[in-house]
């Protein structure tokens, strides 16, 4: 049996709690009232309490200050908080003191069932100790449902093991037969927008409220439970489940409960959700599948035609036409004007090329994920290659759209274009900055490597492998700095050595072409001749008669 104290200064709110709670099934035998936060300290103090209910906003001793105070003196006190959607700073702290649930006001019968259940779980878990697995987690402050969830996604990733993770199925309702289970998957759409203007950048409590507004309205029979996927962050994952009934009620419920959720997270928070939902299975084993069914409906949503909120069932094709161009083909072009130095020619090619996705008449999120994912990749192995990786990333945690501090919020496809042209300006200015930065010594290097080799058979693509370079630009970069092209300077050098060459007597013209690369006299004699006007032969003998 277990002792409850219910913190609150309002009587009424004490006695509703009182009379809505199923105690005798909870196995609950007694229930203390405190009238304020220090009141309950004292309580907590004197008397061994198995699980409070706290309300946030009292008088002298608040619930915040109390939660702080349980944390030092009570860590193994599980906490049930009471306030509103708007308690920004008390709503912090539960979060942050790992309370069991947080039930908003007006409290319903459902809602403080549901979370006292969850408390009175934990509480029997720790008693009955059913595998040294559960003990070792929950002394260790794991709380119910982040095990849930844990549970949950081993069994999405087909991880779970029967044998040696059969005592978890009663926790989430998988040891009773004729229960279904139906997986959705939901993805915030302006997620950094909301995080930034409703919840102060707090992406924890962002996820706290998305999951408390999935998981509310579930009953004895019908129960929804979800978290943040891990995949990524502007992502969630609801596991539905129904007790006993028909699959079809089981597929109504769980679609009716979806479009409801997104339209409740638009008009409390301005969250803008698309999501997806699977079939539902009588065998618990089968949620992975569901899962899958539910990600291919959500990544099939139609970007071109995407207009807010919406939630779908049905698997859409997320295959593109065979027709679409492939944005790998377009890199040598856009990695030529990112060394050009044009970013913008490079957008133009970028433009020119999203559009012709446009055009196809279907684009959908999945592909635009993968769009994104593959052009951070192509950009970053030719930054890579010109040691211009953006500074955000090169040293830190985060990758991708994140670790460029690039917003990744996308509900249509003209602002799936703009991510795509923030990532194209990121690195573009590290390329711009790099190439610029290194430039004088690359040019310095091959002059000097001409003077040094001008005998050889000097390619411009030695250069181009060398410094990663394309040829046009390297061509035009050596001719900016030295007024000639390569090919030109090397010309000059060798005529220029044939001069001094031609001054010594003794020297065969024969052994001077050798000298100065050129396997053929004649061909040689004929060079000097187009770059001189007169042949070799002629030059020695301008230079004995002393006119040169």
């Amino acid at each position: 049996m277990y002792k409850v104290l219910i913190i609150d200064d309002e009587e009424p709110l004490r006695e509703a709690i009182n009379i809505l709670g199923d105690w005798k099934g909870l196995g609950v035998d007694q229930v203390l009232e405190a009238t304020d936060g220090s009141m309950g300290l004292a309580m907590l103090r004197e008397q061994k309490i198995d699980l409070v209910l706290v309300d946030m906003k009292m008088p002298e001793l608040n619930g915040s200050e109390l939660l702080q105070i349980v944390e030092k003196e009570f860590p193994e006190l599980l906490t049930i908080v009471i306030s509103g959607y708007n308690d920004f700073e008390y709503t912090r702290q539960a979060i942050r003191s790992k309370v069991v649930d947080y039930l908003l006001k007006p409290v319903n019968r459902g809602d403080l069932n549901a979370a006292l259940r969850k408390a009175i779980d934990v509480l029997e878990a720790k008693r009955k100790k059913e595998s040294e697995f559960i003990n070792r987690n929950i002394t260790l402050n794991m709380s119910l449902p982040k095990l849930k969830e844990k549970i949950y996604l081993s069994i999405i990733e087909r991880s779970f093991k029967n044998q040696s993770n059969e005592a978890f199925l009663p926790l989430i309702g998988a040891d009773t037969a004729g229960n279904y289970f139906a997986a959705g998957v939901l993805r915030v759409l302006n997620l950094e927008q909301v995080r930034r203007n409703r919840f102060h950048e707090d992406r924890d409590l962002l996820h706290f409220a998305v999951t408390n507004v999935i998981n509310e309205n579930s009953d004895e029979h019908f129960q929804a439970f979800s978290f943040a996927s891990h995949k990524g962050e502007r992502e969630f994952i609801a596991i539905f489940t129904m007790k006993g009934g028909y699959e079809e009620d089981a597929t109504f419920r769980s679609l009716h409960h979806m479009k409801k959720l997104v339209s409740t997270l638009k008009e409390l928070f301005g969250i803008v959700v698309a999501g997806g939902i699977g079939q539902p299975y009588g065998d618990i084993m089968a949620l992975a599948q569901s899962y899958e069914t539910a990600k291919a409906s959500l990544d099939g949503i139609d970007l071109l035609t995407l207009k807010g909120a919406i939630v779908t069932n049905s698997s859409n094709d997320t295959s593109q036409g065979k027709d679409n161009p492939s944005l790998t083909g377009r890199m040598p072009l856009i990695r030529n004007a990112l060394e050009s130095g044009n970013i913008n020619h490079a957008k133009s090619i970028l433009s020119e090329f999203t559009k012709k996705w446009e055009a196809s008449g279907r684009f959908n999120l999945g592909e635009a994920d993968r769009q994104i994912e593959e052009f951070i990749i192509l950009l970053n192995d030719i930054a890579t290659e010109l040691d211009a990786i953006p500074e955000r990333i090169r040293g830190g945690k985060d990758k991708g759209l994140r670790g460029l501090g690039i917003g990744s919020d996308f509900a249509s496809f003209g602002e799936f274009e703009r991510v795509l042209s923030g990532i194209l300006d990121c690195y573009g200015n590290e390329i711009s900055k790099s190439l610029a930065g290194n430039r004088p010594s690359v040019l310095e290097n091959i002059k000097a490597y001409i003077d040094n080799h001008y005998f050889e058979n000097i390619k411009i693509s030695m250069f181009t492998d060398k410094y990663f370079l394309s040829r046009e630009y390297l061509m035009k970069l050596f001719k900016g700095q030295y007024g000639y092209g390569i090919h030109e300077y090397v010309q000059k050098v060798r005529m220029d050595k044939a001069k001094e060459l031609l001054s010594t007597p003794d020297l065969k013209i024969q052994d001077i072409s050798e000298m100065l690369g050129y396997k053929d006299k004649n061909y040689f004699s004929k060079a000097f001749r187009n770059y001189y006007d007169c042949s070799p032969s002629e030059y020695r003998v301008l230079l004995l008669n002393g006119e040169e």
